[in-house]
């Protein structure tokens, strides 16, 4: 019986082969925590009594949900993660080095290794044709101290994807579709495959999109297999020993097949206050919008303020509206430098933060006022997310995120 992509990592890091629905343990590569989870890890890590950490190079402490810091119990807890990493040896990505799962995929996660993560957007990195997952802190926890983890081997949906996008889509656009079409727990604890020549044509920057929001659908993975653009992308980013390529078998057994249609898709939003409450863009009145977000692990991508920029060149956003631009990343933002972009959001009128979450978590910057509106390229938008139970937020790409910053209503043109 042949085995999917996340069938044949796990069988590799179990030293058997293994199939869906087996428990198992699991030789880890990479560990990573964030200044939300990284504090009870460690604490977690400290109960175990193991001296030293299973492989601290690539231990990995990020300080990007709060950063920098808006209280002083967060810089406490900033400081816990410091003096573990000066203890034990971890690395630490300090303020201003940008998102974890952006950092990740740029210096970290390499093609066929397994990372886990305290975060559950750790499933970015399955993008590189590694198998990325999120788990709880105590699990992390473990992780660190033995390199190893238990899991059960997901199921895998193959998610087939055909034909070229119309002018304007994003692959944002399409993760919506999907979301919205098997629902928020519509793929709980599957791994997504993702193929079809659509796919194949995308370049990384719309994978990791696609993988950052596989957990939306309830996915433990997201899964490409690694190819020439991912082989460059390595490359460039002085990785290109890592490069490896693993594929399923032709005769895999898949739970589900999804077929779609590319030419199909449309600008497409997700609505208050699940990320499963889809629409497109022309099936919406117009809806005023108070602020607009364009960043984090999602859609931060020097990639994706290329998009927003290209819109917003000459323009200014609606003097009804904030605009808010945050690089996903400490090198995404000294490109957006180089390339003058960062002078196009300021001749717009936007507001450029730190690299880091941003918003997004709803810890600092951009909290909503009682009632307000924000449409943001982030990847989701629960009650309360961005600070107030009584805002409103809806996702979009940044094609559609730029567009209604200048017209000041949600919109795609």
């Amino acid at each position: 019986m042949g085995q999917t992509l996340a069938e044949k990592i796990i069988s590799e890091h179990a030293n058997k082969q293994v199939k869906a629905g087996e428990l198992v343990i699991a030789n880890v590569d990479v560990t990573a925590v964030q200044d939300g989870t990284g504090p009870l890890t460690v604490q977690e890590f400290k109960k175990l009594n193991i001296p030293v950490l299973h492989n601290p190079e690539r231990t990995i402490l990020f300080i990007d949900h709060a950063s920098p810091s808006p209280r002083k119990e967060l810089s406490n807890t900033h400081t816990v993660l410091r003096d573990f990493s000066r203890e034990y040896g971890a690395v630490i990505s300090d303020v201003g080095a940008g998102v974890c799962h952006q950092r990740l995929v740029e210096t970290f996660v390499n093609p066929g290794e397994i990372l886990v993560g305290a975060d559950s957007h750790t499933c970015t990195s399955g993008a590189l044709g590694a198998f990325a997952t999120g788990m709880g802190s105590t699990d992390i926890a473990v992780a660190m101290a033995l390199g190893k983890t238990w899991l059960k081997v997901p199921a895998t949906f193959k998610i087939e994807v055909n034909g070229k996008f119309k002018d304007g889509i994003c692959s944002k656009d399409l993760m919506l579709h999907l979301i919205g079409m098997i629902g928020a727990d519509g793929a709980t604890y599957k791994a997504l495959e993702f193929c079809g020549d659509t796919i194949e044509n995308m370049e990384m920057s719309e994978r990791f999109t696609l993988a950052n929001m596989a957990v939306e659908a309830g996915a433990k993975a997201g899964l490409f297999i690694a190819d020439d653009k991912t082989k460059e992308y390595l490359k460039v980013r002085g990785r290109a020993d890592k490069y490896r390529k693993i594929l399923p078998d032709d005769d895999a057994v898949y739970e589900r097949v999804i077929k779609i249609n590319a030419w199909e898709i449309e600008h497409t939003v997700s609505c208050p206050h699940t990320v499963d409450n889809t629409k497109k863009v022309s099936e919406l009145e117009k809806i005023k919008i108070n602020q607009v977000f364009i960043g984090t692990c999602t859609n931060g991508r020097i990639e994706d303020l290329r998009v927003a920029a290209e819109i917003l060149k000459g323009k200014q956003a609606h003097p009804d509206v904030r605009l808010l631009i945050c690089p996903a990343s400490k090198d995404v933002y000294l490109q957006a430098l180089d390339e003058g972009l960062i002078n196009i959001f300021v001749e717009a009128n936007a507001a450029i933060l730190p690299p880091g979450c941003g918003p997004c978590v709803g810890v600092h910057a951009g909290t909503l006022a009682d009632g307000e509106v924000c449409l943001a390229t982030q990847n989701r938008n629960f009650q309360g997310r961005m600070g107030n139970t009584k805002g409103f937020i809806y996702l979009s790409s940044p094609y559609v995120a730029a567009c209604s910053a200048v017209k000041g209503y949600i919109c795609a043109d």
